[in-house]
């Protein structure tokens, strides 16, 4: 992802955001120089900026000297509507899915070209999992992110297809195949990826509606394999998926 390559403003806020703004998911640890670099700023404001962040928490300084984002921004995150209704409303279905299954469960959004997630539940099995709760991935080669992109306004699924990235040999990178898959998503009501973000791992999601119809998130489950389980899977999917929708809409 590329790092903050627009002129920040010249007010104090404007120059902070800047700062936070230069850690992404490709940039969890940077040193002070770093920060400066990606938010176009002097190192000396930074420096300044930085230390204001840690004695917050909102920047945590390692023993290393690098800098990562504290828990205090974690917990104001939490407090985002998306977070807290969202996770609310699906904790007891995820926790179902979890003892039915034992595999990891994903709850997640769409966050603009990414796909967003909000909730996991760590499964089991060994199984490569690369998500972590608040990890942006891209929703071309996860189960959940195929769900998202299906059903994303066409203008978003254009801007996906014409940037592909190959993570594994089993990536689907053609943009016909990729469009062909995602009218089967709509058709069929589920996604599945296998090994296409992680080698080893496979991948089932379907989509959570509220009871007006809208796709507002897509619940997913990460296994080794999907040749004998994936309808059993795909149905405790649905099941959920159903009831968090209700409770969302409520």
């Amino acid at each position: 992802m590329a790092g903050n390559t627009s002129s920040p403003g010249t007010g104090v806020a404007s120059k902070l955001l800047a700062v936070l703004g230069a850690f992404d998911t490709d940039h969890r640890s940077l040193t002070l120089s770093e920060i400066a670099r990606r938010a176009a700023l002097p190192l000396s404001t930074v420096h300044r900026m930085v230390g204001d962040l840690v004695a917050w928490g909102g920047l945590r300084r390692r023993s290393d000297g690098a800098y990562v984002v504290g828990r205090r921004m974690w917990d104001l995150g939490l407090l985002a509507p998306v977070q807290s209704g969202l996770r609310q409303a699906a904790s007891p279905f995820l926790h179902d899915i979890y003892a039915a299954t034992l595999a990891t469960v994903h709850l997640a959004v769409r966050d603009e070209l990414e796909v967003l997630y909000v909730d996991r539940l760590a499964g089991h099995a060994s199984v490569p999992v690369v998500s972590e709760v608040g990890a942006r991935l891209p929703m071309h080669a996860t189960g959940v992110g195929k769900v998202l992109l299906a059903h994303a306004p066409e203008d978003v699924q254009t801007q996906v297809l014409a940037g592909l990235t190959r993570h594994t040999a089993y990536t689907v990178t053609q943009p016909g195949r990729l469009a062909a898959e995602l009218r089967r998503v709509r058709r069929d009501g589920f996604a599945q990826t296998n090994e296409e973000m992680s080698l080893g791992a496979c991948s089932v999601a379907v989509p959570i509606r509220t009871t007006a119809g809208r796709v507002v998130a897509s619940l997913g489950l990460v296994v080794p394999s999907l040749k004998r389980d994936r309808a059993r899977l795909v149905s405790a999917l649905q099941v959920a998926a159903q009831g968090i929708g209700r409770s969302v809409s409520t």
